[in-house]
This record gives structure tokens, C-alpha cells and sequence, in this order.
């Protein structure tokens, strides 16, 4: 029998929470976009799902219930949870399973909710679309742009509808390699046939990142985002844009000063719910 987990899962907790059940067996992990906005771990039948009191370890995380289900169900207990929604100005974003293409004024993304972060149900996901959309409207997304930790390449993907060029996407986690690869044939539909981004698996010292970039993109966990910032200022040209997040907003402060403290002037900070997005410039040495 598969099992589904549901739980009640603090912001904060997600991204750690999430690599515990996948160490664990979870062969899947998402959350919903909408209110109550609950978590969904799913393991299959080969594998025995942890002891619930790990979850002690993550304060305020609580599991509501564990669901059994057979093969038989699968499809649709995966499918529960997740439906299109809006982002920012300019993009609507549905499953795969979801055949019903969005409004005509939007552009319609296709995702496969799974293990690789991005699906942009997240809100520094979102935040972080809402930003491209500002700097494409100043036209300032020409490139080359470096996608950093890229999840499943949504951020690029969104970048290239925008009408950025020259892309590159990449994410330490094997697992993104087939989802950014995935991503592109899901939205076939929006790329006629154009290629977004180059991506692969690797770190920002890989030598496929040759700057310098005219922008930089790292939806990732501050944390993360503080250790490559020196890497980052050597690969940023001079007044190159970064958009961070994966920021908690009681962290805002010490973001700013990181990012200052290795020649990134902020610019502008969205805040959704208890996350942040930054917008920064690279100051010219």
C-alpha cells in the first residue's frame, strides 16, 4: 500500500522538513497554493515511512492524518491538493494533469509538482516572478542570466517568456537535472520550439559559469545564499540586478547587510506572507 502523509507545516520548517521525509523514502512532497495550504508527503509501498515522532524535531510541524491507498489510487490521491492558480501580472500556472489552459492574457505554464523545489505555488517563488516582470518591463532582462539552485527551472523559464536570452539554469540536486529538462517539454506549447536555458547539475564553481552576468537569480535559502555571495560579486558584472529569496522576513535585516557587505546594493524587498524577495544591483568596483 502507498501511504500519504498530511501535515500542518510552519514556513519556516518547509525546506528542512522536506529534505528529512525525502532521506526517509518520500518519493514526493508539495504544498497547496491555496488556504489551508497543507503539506503532502507520499511514500511508496516498498518503502516504510519514518516514525512520526522525527517530527518533533520541527517546531509547530504537526501531521494531520496518514492516509493508506492502493495502486489503484495513486493517480488521484497525487493529484489532490494542487490546482492552477495566478502569478503575479502576467502568468497562470497548472499541473500537468489540469488540461484546461488559463486565461487568454496570461501566460500558461505547465508543472509537475514533485521532489525538485519550484512550481511556483511557493511565495518566493512567486516573489521572485513578480521582480522579473518589473525588470522586464524596464528591459532589463537581455542577459546573460545565471539561474542559481534552480529547482525545476521555473524562474528561467519565466525569465525567457519575459524576454530574457541566454539563460543558464543549474541546481546542486541530481534530481533537478531531468526536471529542468522536463519543464521545457511540459510548456512546448509557450517555447514553438525555442530552448529557454542551458542547464545542469553542478555549483557556481562549475566551469559552465562564465561571466560576467548581467543578472543573477538564487531563490534559495539565505543561509546558502550568504556563502556564495563572494562567488556571486566575482561572476556579477558591474550594475548587474540580483533577485534573492528563500528569505524569511524576520531575517530581512541580515539579508540586507550580507548583501551589502559583498557589493550588492538593495534596491527593493517584496514581502509575502512570512518570506521576502530582494532586488539588488552590483556596485561597480
Amino acid at each position: 500500500m502507498h501511504l500519504r502523509w498530511r501535515l500542518a507545516v510552519p514556513d519556516p520548517q518547509e525546506e528542512a522538513l522536506c529534505a528529512w521525509l525525502e532521506a526517509r523514502g518520500s518519493s514526493a512532497f508539495y504544498r497547496e497554493a491555496d488556504p489551508p495550504r497543507a503539506c503532502y508527503a507520499y511514500f511508496p509501498p516498498d518503502r516504510e515511512a519514518p516514525d512520526p515522532a522525527g517530527l518533533a524535531a520541527f517546531p509547530g510541524v504537526d501531521l494531520l492524518e496518514a492516509e493508506p491507498f492502493g495502486d489503484e489510487d495513486w493517480l488521484a490521491k497525487s493529484r489532490e491538493g494542487f490546482g492552477a492558480f495566478e502569478v503575479g501580472a502576467r502568468f497562470h500556472v497548472r499541473p500537468l494533469w489540469d488540461g484546461t489552459p488559463g486565461p487568454a492574457d496570461r501566460l500558461d505554464l505547465v508543472v509537475n509538482p514533485g521532489l525538485a523545489f519550484g512550481t511556483g505555488g511557493h511565495e518566493t517563488t512567486r516573489l521572485c516572478m513578480a521582480l522579473l516582470e518589473e525588470l522586464a518591463t524596464a528591459g532589463r532582462l537581455g542577459g546573460p542570466i545565471l539561474d542559481i539552485g534552480a529547482g525545476t527551472g521555473i524562474l528561467s523559464l519565466a525569465a525567457h517568456l519575459l524576454g530574457g536570452r541566454a539563460l543558464t539554469a543549474f541546481d546542486i540536486d541530481p534530481d533537478c537535472g531531468p526536471a529542468m529538462e522536463e519543464l521545457i517539454q511540459l510548456n512546448a506549447h509557450l517555447l514553438k520550439g525555442a530552448k529557454p536555458y542551458e542547464s545542469f547539475v553542478g555549483t557556481l564553481d562549475h566551469p559552465r559559469v562564465q561571466g560576467p552576468y548581467a543578472g543573477l537569480l538564487a531563490n534559495i535559502l539565505l543561509e546558502t545564499i550568504q556563502e556564495l555571495l563572494p562567488r556571486m560579486a566575482e561572476v556579477a558584472a558591474p550594475g548587474a540586478w540580483l533577485v534573492a529569496s528563500g528569505i524569511l522576513a524576520e531575517r530581512t535585516d541580515e539579508a540586507l547587510v550580507s548583501l551589502v557587505s559583498h557589493g550588492f546594493k538593495p534596491v527593493k524587498v517584496l514581502k509575502e506572507g512570512e518570506w521576502i524577495a530582494v532586488l539588488a544591483e552590483r556596485v561597480a568596483a
